[in-house]
């Protein structure tokens, strides 16, 4: 069943850039420079300063440019734009002036004041037209950070077409590099297609320093970037670098962290006894406590290292009632332990190749409660144990404390664990359809969802998310979804926070002229969402399959129809189909009884995945399910008088 799934749409430039002597341009904007130069301390300061040159090709161009925006924090950073000028192609020059500077609280903090630091310093810029150039510093220095002298770093360069040439310099104390102590030694890994050119100079103060530099040049309006040949074989940034040179070192540094900052308070103590007060198992007393940090403390939505992991103690966000997805672990923690449940954290979203990676805390995505039970109090509407289904199966990185890892050993294997791919509660969605099709041609229908598991929780993060004032959009969206056309005209759904039982909605919507009368005889598709199979495996040249079929999580799909017609109207029924195997079954069904027509389809997924090897079969299976969901109703309007028939026939077993 294809639900709604919420879609980011990134505006972005891929147009090949054109020469510069062309006159007429196919990108809004072109950069012609995009010079980024960073410097790292030993003690782990650094300052960034990005110069970027802007051609605006039309109005698009200058919209988009129009205003420039920095994301920093204000505890440990500082962001100044030494210079933004507009060249006019007429003649003349601007500078912006520093009235047009604004710094505001990021709009994800602006109801949080314990996170204001993390802030959006802007530049506006007026009077920007077609032929302009923009030309513009930002220097970003940070020091002092919470996890100095560490520091890490990813940079990949533009291949999009939009920046014609690019430079990227990075200066580094050569003290901290290949012949420095395993502790504090920082490592450089560079894409092999990506060479650089590296030199030796000394600073001021005597010290050495390492400059690693790059140039990047696109060829021309009908060629791709140099190098782009290589992009997809090297799935890693260009250049990476991080001074956890083995994920022990940075898994000891996190555990340390967090378990420092998860203390119990008297107050702690006292609430999670308020809360466990009437659960006797641990899972219980773990589950009441999860709910209310998920649902009842609001979730600030940041990155995990827009605070720079500086956390705050558990009584401070009892206090405030609201935390990073970081602080929400930290008192779930704290609260678990005051009734002798220690939890553990797993930061999580790395790429499955993680071991070929540099440890830096850049790859992860997510943090989530490991041990006892695995789940993400800062989904907020998720029920107790269930996960985003992009997580299951995957590595987290345990941040425990080990006891046989040495400050130079490389603990990888002892420090991940896998995400268990299980649910806390079978997965199933039930779809019951009820429509009428009136005299003149138009389709009423109600249809109501009742689901538990991933496409439950998408769909309580999308209804969460909204303003009830939305939720027609949102309704809209999933009608279409699964193949419903018309206008949404109410909708209702359950509270997305009452996640102990499934969740459902229920909208209705009306489509004018849904069928023509005038046709002999009338062909419409049962009215049934459409089922979401999964798509068959690529095959090689020989024909045979290149991987195993991924079902995924196991899930009981049932949908429901009854459609009643108006009078004096016939109808048939197509024939119902039933397919049987040991990874998933579906049957179908369809009868006309009076002046009504009622259908059903059930798809049951038993497997999470199917050998390559058994790829023909599988092709054969959402073969038939296809074809059933393409049999059409046959409706006819006689002149006289009649009653509704149907042609009965045995199912089609496959």
């Amino acid at each position: 069943m294809r639900f709604l799934r919420a879609l980011l749409l990134l505006c972005s430039l891929s147009v090949s850039p054109a020469r510069p002597q062309e006159k007429v341009p196919d990108l809004p904007a072109q950069i012609e420079l995009l010079e980024t130069r960073v410097r790292f301390e030993s003690n782990g300061d650094s300052r960034k300063e990005v110069h970027t040159r802007v051609r605006i090709n039309n109005e698009l161009g200058a919209r988009q440019f129009a205003r420039l925006a920095f994301d920093y924090n204000r505890s440990f950073q500082q962001v100044e734009f030494p210079l933004v000028r507009i060249t006019h192609e007429g003649g003349g020059t601007v500078d912006i002036l520093p009235s047009a500077i604004t710094d505001n609280p990021n709009p994800a903090v602006v109801n949080a004041p314990a996170y204001q630091d993390v802030r959006v310093k802007s530049v506006r810029i007026l009077g920007l037209a077609p032929g302009d150039f923009l030309e513009y510093r930002v220097v970003t220095t940070t020091s002092h950070h919470p996890l100095a002298p560490d520091f890490w770093l990813d940079h990949t360069f533009d291949r999009s077409g939009v920046t014609a040439h690019e430079i990227f310099e990075l200066d580094l104390p050569s003290s901290r590099l290949e012949d420095a102590p395993s502790r504090h030694r920082v490592e450089i890994r560079v894409n092999p297609a990506t060479p650089d050119d590296v030199r030796q100079e000394t600073a001021g103060d005597g010290s050495a320093r390492s400059i690693y530099r790059w140039q990047v040049s696109l060829l021309g309006t009908s060629q791709k970037p140099r190098m782009e040949s290589s992009v997809e074989a090297y799935q890693h940034p260009d250049v990476a670098l991080s001074s956890f040179i083995v994920w022990g070192l940075m898994q000891q540094r996190f555990a340390g962290l967090f378990q420092d900052s998860a203390q119990v308070d008297p107050s702690v103590s006292a609430k999670a006894a308020a809360l466990t007060q009437t659960a006797t198992k641990p899972r219980e007393k773990l589950e009441a406590l999860y709910r209310f940090v998920s649902a009842r403390i609001a979730t600030i939505d940041l990155t995990l290292d827009a605070t720079g992991f500086r956390l705050k103690r558990p009584v401070e966000i009892l206090s405030s009632g609201y935390a990073s997805p970081e602080d929400k672990f930290v008192l779930l923690a704290a609260l678990a332990s005051s009734v002798n449940l220690p939890l553990d954290a797993g930061l999580a979203g790395i790429p499955e190749d993680f071991q070929s990676q540099l440890p830096r805390p850049s790859l992860f995505t997510r943090i989530l409660t490991m041990g006892r039970v695995w789940c993400d109090p800062s989904l907020e509407v998720a029920p107790f144990g269930l996960l985003l289904p992009g997580l299951r199966g995957k590595q987290a990185l345990w941040l425990r404390k080990p006891q046989a890892c040495g400050p130079t050993a490389d603990c990888a294997y002892a420090l991940f664990a896998t995400i268990p791919t299980e649910l806390p509660f079978a997965a199933f969605q039930r779809v019951l359809v009820d429509a009428t099709l009136a005299s003149e041609g138009t389709l009423k229908v109600k249809a109501n969802y009742t689901v538990r598991g991933d496409n439950e929780l998408l769909l309580r993060l999308a209804f969460h998310q909204s303003p009830k004032e939305k939720w027609n959009e949102v309704a809209q969206l999933l009608a279409l979804s699964d193949g419903f056309r018309g206008k949404i005209t109410s909708v209702t759904a359950s509270d997305p926070y009452a996640t102990k039982t499934p969740f459902s909605v229920e909208y209705e919507i009306t489509q004018p002229n849904f069928v023509d009368w005038s046709k002999k005889p009338v062909r419409i598709p049962a009215l049934l969402p459409q089922l979401g199979l999964p798509d068959p495996p690529a095959k090689t040249a020989s024909g045979s399959a290149t991987s195993a079929i991924e079902l995924g999580t196991p899930l009981d799909v049932e949908t429901q129809m009854t459609l009643r017609l108006p009078a004096n109207t016939t109808a048939q029924t197509p024939t119902g189909t039933s397919v049987v195997r040991d990874y998933a079954t579906f049957t179908s069904k369809y009868a006309a009884a009076g002046a009504t027509i009622t259908a059903t389809r059930h798809l049951h997924f038993l497997l999470r995945q199917i050998p390559a090897a058994r790829a023909a079969d599988y092709n054969a299976f959402v073969r038939a399910v296809q074809n059933d969901e393409s049999q059409e109703l046959s409706l006819a309007r006689p002149e006289r008088q009649g009653t509704v028939s149907t042609v009965p026939q045995p199912p089609r077993h496959q």
